[in-house]
């Protein structure tokens, strides 16, 4: 399998977080064939390990996004616990 262009950190962040996914889960797929010469399974290797941390960059970025939304929620208005009327 041919190397792949070393990319830049920008390009990196514009990938989503699916396709990050995707291809992740296709070097698994080809690493665990067993068909891969060495240089090449331990190249997908060493690209998978940077989609893995991407990713759980990504996944902690948006979680930080959710606490904050829910932070802001949480000040804008009181939440009540829901109660049914009676009929």
């Amino acid at each position: 399998m041919p190397k792949k262009p070393a990319q830049s950190d920008s390009t990196e962040q514009s990938v989503s977080f699916e396709s990050s996914l995707s291809e992740l889960e296709s070097i698994v797929t080809r690493l665990e064939s067993g068909e891969l010469p060495l240089e090449d399974a331990l190249n997908e290797f060493e690209r998978g390990v940077q989609l893995a941390r991407q990713g759980q960059q990504k996944l902690q970025q948006a979680e930080q996004r959710v606490q904050i939304l829910l932070n802001d929620s949480a000040d804008d208005a009181a939440l009540t616990p829901f109660t049914p009327d009676a009929e």
